[in-house]
């Protein structure tokens, strides 16, 4: 008898603990995809990241025309070339090949490295702006919903009108 009153009193205590901190606990998500998008500042980033990759397109246009000239010239001359010319024009478009293929790999590095750097900041700023709304609204936990590791959860609340208002975004 009195281990099922312990057993009882134990289940209450329990019981009223883990409504005690469900209570406290509050979950909000947001899709910072969403919100990256929306903030003025990735216009700027976006149409910088255009220039520079047209830039790029350029110089490897340039390259490729280059290429293509002197395999061109190589083929329709090659019937009148000795064999050490015929070895030099070969290693002059193979190497422009290399370079070619190098360029392409540096430039597609190059841009990418370029991108995180111009986002960095404004992916700061956000996570910033969303870490203040939370602690402001008091919010235990913000799932990012753009992730998509968010199999199930209760209904939450949605953050991203109150941190676009936070960054004075309409």
């Amino acid at each position: 008898m009195k281990t099922i009153k312990i057993t009882i009193l134990m289940c209450v205590v329990a019981l009223s603990t883990t409504a005690m901190a469900q209570k406290g606990t509050k979950v909000g998500h947001i899709n910072s995809n969403e919100l990256l998008t929306a903030m003025p500042e990735r216009t700027a980033v976006q149409k910088e990241l255009e220039e520079y990759a047209n830039e790029l397109k350029v110089t490897l246009d340039v390259m490729r025309k280059e290429y293509e000239t002197k395999v061109g010239e190589f083929q329709s001359k090659q019937d009148v070339m000795t064999d050490v010319i015929k070895d030099t024009k070969i290693k002059e478009i193979t190497d422009l090949e290399k370079r070619i293929t190098e360029f392409q790999q540096t430039a597609e590095a190059d841009l990418q490295k370029k991108e995180q750097t111009l986002l960095q900041p404004i992916i700061d700023k956000a996570k910033t702006a969303i870490n203040d709304v939370a602690k402001e609204n008091g919010y235990t936990y913000v799932l990012d919903s753009s992730v998509g590791v968010v199999l199930y959860s209760v209904d939450s609340d949605d953050l991203l009108a109150k941190v676009k208002k936070k960054l004075g975004m309409e």
